[in-house]
């Protein structure tokens, strides 16, 4: 009996392993039927195909944050020693027998170090982990779970801070992300969410940054105060709405009766000296808001008459119970003012108020740069962005193109950059594409994955000059290049198998016996354009030849290109080529230290021969000798106010650079916009970048801030401009909002960032506030304790903003939702007092729903009895979105 069963047992198993030689799937239990449970995961086998499916359709993977209180285990060399402790748990859901897998999985801070008997966890490069097995691994029994816990540097305060896509991987087999890993899109809110993290609010373990964080967790209550305190609500603003613009114009002058005109047989267009082609993108709109065309309507008289005591762009709007005119400076001021009258439609109105309004720029340079390069945007949702730009009368589209994760631009001549940088999958070797880094996954024909072709570039820039909109092309360099480091490579591999070594070396980008070990800020170790080769230099010649003929053929000559500069981490120190080249040179470089600042000197040669203006990140360019640059050359600062960044921006402002503000905690629309774990978003430098915060930006004053922003982490700090002021007279050039895309995954969590976001840029970019705080060339301190924002001034600028949220609420998102802008629907401040549920939004014109209990969603109307729990939530006006909910607290 006993050989009998051993017998059984035998065939069973070489059943079994037939299967699985032949590459089939086992009958189904053909082996737990006979072999018992406890013996069944003594039988590990390397892992097949079929093995590789089944963990990544049954594993339960789940990420933990246990603390951000640093522990002994941290390394003590890395910022003050501090790191955070998480765990990895995996569930699965049947029996796994294999071994020889991996888990390969994104994690944006490094981890130091683990603890498991039977998984290990090493950095492989950038974000990318690898999990592997150890000996101890016994496999998996149905329904068991285990852990492996470990440090990573740095803090996690926000759930974005994880990144989806878990990918199980074998040797020679097909890798497969691991479903439970996988992003879901909301239903409610149209945005992306990771049902595989956990994230505990504990406001000490799991929501401060240290032991000093004083930030404020944004609550239903706290944020129904904010509001209360805000007096959205009152008659005056309800009645300016109507006669708002945005951007505030400089002068507006409102009929004294507050009278209107009847536009509902539309506008009769006269172009006078205007080229329609100029203009018509403006004209596209107004039908769009409901204001047709129409030969027998009201006259609209659009005409030039230059003004050179005014700047490029500038108008006069006048509405009279007659007519309608609009005289602009130049073309782009005529779009302007016709953007203007578009303002001031209500959709479903057909009534205009009677005005004069005498309007001009306050920066010449009012810009919008989005990353395309993290994670690839589609030409749909840039075309998108251009309208509501042109809308709000934003003239400078800084696109991103380039950065390690991605190069997104044809260049025909050079294919592998986009055959190989424009993707991510899963190729160690990286000949067909990139790894898959930022939790990308494994199909390269993804959406985070793409490139714009010629033809869609053009088209860009076409629909850009339409909208009287720059773009500036940025493909970032010598740092932030490994997507045209690695695509160069494959340049040179492919060549050498064919034995043409002058072509294979001909754009090489990496001197393949430097050993220089080095880390980037996001931990690349390989990710910087040798800047001591030739052919360096020969790559970024050809493709600038090759973007220049883009442009010109597009219509929009090629006159501004962002270098980028910024962020190189310390590479080519044991390079043979700069050893050499230092040894040899006779450009005046003695040092290693020195190789960046002439990288970008010459660079900037190669620019102006091309007849291209230089622009680049400040950090980059402050190593630069002035006299070896162009004249005009454009700086981005970003540093943050709270560190001191005005100096900065002062010392190369002094340099008569054009200074374009990037300030991170009120100009980095990836930064969340409330204090609060579920907001989306980086927050280095800001964990609440609301759009009233960038409303409240003095940028002509940025150390002024320190009277009434905080650093971080909720602080105060000193700002003392005595150091570095600005010169006497000198001014910036203007300013820009950023997008940086690195967990910024669909087009849906672009605009939910940008939007209201880009409106209140708008803002400050064209309006000089009149609560604004001077500035003082002669230097001052400022902080909570001083008080040149004065009483009066915060009074004022209070008041203007109540009108700019009224006037978004009931005006601006209707005509977004129009243009099928998925901006962000704000939480709902709610607080229940003595049984009844109070609730007030940010912006007046959105409903508020509340749910009780497990009941139906109603609409607030007023304060109403409730008992039991109570969910809070914004909508669209619309109605086809809702905001986060939130809950209400009892008071």
């Amino acid at each position: 009996m006993h050989i009998k069963k051993m017998n059984k047992k035998i065939l069973a198993l070489t059943i079994a392993a037939s299967f699985t030689l032949l590459g089939c799937e086992q009958p189904i239990n053909s082996q737990q039927a006979i072999i018992p449970a406890a013996e069944q995961l003594k039988i590990l086998h390397s892992a097949t195909q079929i093995d590789v499916d089944n963990i990544a359709e049954n594993l339960q993977v789940k990420y933990r944050l246990n603390t951000n209180i640093p522990s002994e285990h941290c390394d003590s060399a890395i910022e003050n020693g501090t790191c955070y402790e998480a765990e990895l748990s995996f569930n699965a859901s049947t029996i796994i027998n294999a071994k020889d897998w991996f888990i390969y999985f994104s994690h944006i801070a490094p981890i130091q170090s683990f603890e498991s008997d039977e998984f290990s966890i090493e950095h492989i490069n950038g974000d990318l982990h690898r999990i592997s097995l150890q000996n101890g691994f016994s496999g998996f029994k149905a329904g068991e779970i285990k852990t492996v816990s470990f440090r990573a540097q740095f803090w996690m305060l926000a759930e974005s801070d994880a990144m989806p896509n878990y990918i199980v991987s074998a040797q020679n087999l097909k890798p497969r992300v691991i479903e439970s890993t996988i992003p879901v899109i909301d239903p409610e809110t149209g945005l992306e969410t990771l049902t595989h993290i956990e994230l505990a609010n504990d406001l000490d373990k799991h929501f401060k940054r240290t032991v000093n964080d004083n930030t404020v967790r944004l609550t239903s209550e706290n944020l129904f105060e904010r509001n209360a305190a805000a007096n959205l609500t009152s008659e005056k603003n309800k009645i300016a709405v109507t006669n708002a613009i945005i951007p505030t114009p400089k002068s507006v002058t409102v009929d004294a009766k507050n009278a209107f005109l009847n536009i509902d047989q539309g506008l009769a267009i006269h172009l006078g000296n205007v080229d329609k082609a100029q203009v018509a993108s403006a004209l596209s709109r107004l039908t769009a808001l409901g204001i047709a065309e129409n030969k027998q309507g009201l006259p609209l008289h659009l005409s030039i008459s230059e003004n050179k005591d005014k700047l490029l762009g500038s108008y006069s709007l006048n509405i009279t119970d007659k007519d309608i005119k609009i005289v602009g400076v130049d073309a782009n001021g005529v779009f302007n003012g016709i953007q203007s009258l578009a303002s001031l439609v209500t959709l479903g109105e057909t009534r205009l108020p009677l005005l004069n309004v005498d309007d001009e720029p306050h920066y010449t340079f009012r810009g919008m740069m989005v990353d395309v390069a993290r994670n690839f945007h589609s030409k749909e949702f840039i075309l998108s962005l251009l309208d509501q730009m042109a809308a709000y009368k934003l003239n400078k589209l800084h696109l991103h193109l380039g950065d390690d994760e991605g190069w997104r631009l044809e260049i025909p001549s050079l294919p592998e950059l986009t055959e190989v940088g424009s993707k991510r999958c899963f190729d160690i070797q990286e000949t067909s594409c990139l790894m898959p880094q930022l939790g990308a996954g494994v199909d390269p024909t993804s959406s985070v994955n793409g490139y714009y072709s010629v033809a869609d570039y053009q088209e860009i820039l076409a629909a850009a000059t339409a909208r009287h909109i720059q773009v500036i092309p940025s493909l970032d360099m010598p740092g932030h290049s490994r997507s045209s480091v690695k695509a160069m490579n494959a340049r040179y591999k492919k060549y050498q198998a064919l034995e043409d070594e002058t072509k294979a070396k001909q754009f090489l980008l990496d001197d393949f016996e430097d050993t220089t070990k080095y880390s980037s800020v996001q931990f690349y170790g390989d990710n910087t354009i040798n800047v001591c080769l030739e052919s360096s230099y020969d790559f970024i010649t050809e493709v600038m030849k090759q973007v220049k003929k883009m442009h010109n053929d597009a219509g929009q000559p090629l006159t501004r290109y962002h270098i980028g500069a910024d962020e190189t981490a310390g590479a080519w120190i044991d390079s043979p080529a700069c050893q050499q080249f230092i040894a040899n040179n006779d450009k005046g470089v003695t040092s290693m230290k020195e190789l960046s600042a002439y990288f970008i000197e010459r660079v900037a040669g190669i620019l102006s021969d091309l007849d291209i203006e230089t622009a680049g990140w400040s950090d980059g360019m402050e190593h630069t000798r002035k006299e070896n640059m162009p004249a005009i050359v454009q700086a981005n600062a970003w540093d943050a106010l709270f560190w001191g960044g005005h100096d900065k921006v002062h010392a190369l402002t002094n340099r008569n650079w054009q200074m374009v503000l990037s300030s991170p905690e009120v100009l980095y629309f990836d930064q969340p916009y409330e204090a609060d774990p579920k907001e989306h978003g980086y927050y280095w430098a800001s964990r609440a970048t609301n759009t009233e915060k960038i409303f409240q930006f003095m940028p002509d004053n940025l150390p002024a801030h320190a009277e009434f922003w905080t650093n971080r982490e909720g602080n105060a700090y000193i700002a003392d401009d005595t150091k570095v002021p600005l010169a006497p007279g000198q001014k910036f050039y203007g300013i820009q909002g950023q997008l940086w895309g690195e967990n910024t995954r669909t087009g849906a969590m672009g605009e939910h960032k940008i939007y209201p976001r880009l409106l209140a840029l708008a803002e400050r970019a064209w309006y000089s506030a009149s609560w604004a705080v001077p500035y003082d060339y002669q230097g001052k301190k400022y902080s909570q304790e001083t008080n040149n924002f004065t009483d009066e001034m915060q009074v004022s600028r209070d008041n203007a903003w109540a009108l700019f949220a009224n006037v978004l609420g009931q005006k601006e998102f209707e005509k977004l939702e129009l243009a099928n802008i998925d901006y962000r629907l704000p939480t709902v401040g709610a607080v229940i007092k003595d049984g009844k549920l109070f609730a007030n939004v940010a912006f007046p014109g959105l409903t508020i729903e509340y749910k009780v209990g497990k009941g139906d969603w109603l609409t607030y109307v007023e304060p109403v009895v409730v008992k039991g729990p109570v969910m809070v939530r914004s909508r669209s006006i619309n109605g086809l979105r809702a905001s986060r909910t939130t809950s209400a607290l009892s008071k």
